[in-house]
């Protein structure tokens, strides 16, 4: 319950920073919406603001990967132009929330091990599908047991039948 209500609030803090455009005091990485580094090379989170992408940036990430659509209600209108300023590489798969897919999967696959050496951020709305995804990735394709994996997945949240479904479909 404490992770729902705490993805619930924060959802609402970076949709209305983003909205009423409000400044950006983040000063470290911590700071981002369900941040959670999963090695020395990879970090995942909810929505950063261009306060913190810059962060990002200045912490040495090459390569940002984006999971939400330029829909989402906390989008961040300008992050490929911002992003582009910066000179961080960026991927944009839109998944779907309600329909994630075996080819949004199959994408963020290719697009995961096509940056192999880079310091990689992968993020999306909440960091709900980027930990779905990478909890698929590392069960299926790098043959972890489902408990270790586990771990950094519900550390953000306890996904619901659509995309348990989703992590459990072959």
């Amino acid at each position: 319950m404490a992770t729902v209500i705490r993805n619930i609030l924060g959802y609402l803090a970076t949709l209305l920073r983003s909205r009423l455009k409000l400044a950006d005091r983040s000063t470290s990485l911590e700071d981002i919406f369900n941040y959670l580094e999963l090695d020395n090379r990879i970090t995942t989170s909810g929505q950063p603001s261009a306060t913190q992408l810059g962060l990002i940036k200045a912490a040495g990430y090459t390569t940002i990967i984006n999971l939400a659509p330029k829909a989402q209600e906390n989008a961040l209108e300008d992050e490929e132009e911002i992003l582009q300023r910066l000179g961080i590489r960026y991927f944009h798969l839109p998944v779907v929330f309600s329909r994630p897919t075996r080819e949004d999967f199959e994408r963020f696959i290719e697009t995961l091990e096509a940056c192999n050496d880079e310091r990689l951020w992968v993020h999306c709305a909440a960091n709900m599908r980027v930990s779905a995804f990478f909890f698929k990735y590392r069960t299926e394709r790098l043959s972890w047991p489902i408990e270790r994996a586990q771990s950094d997945l519900n550390k953000i949240w306890k996904p619901n039948k659509v995309w348990r479904d989703f992590i459990d479909q072959g």
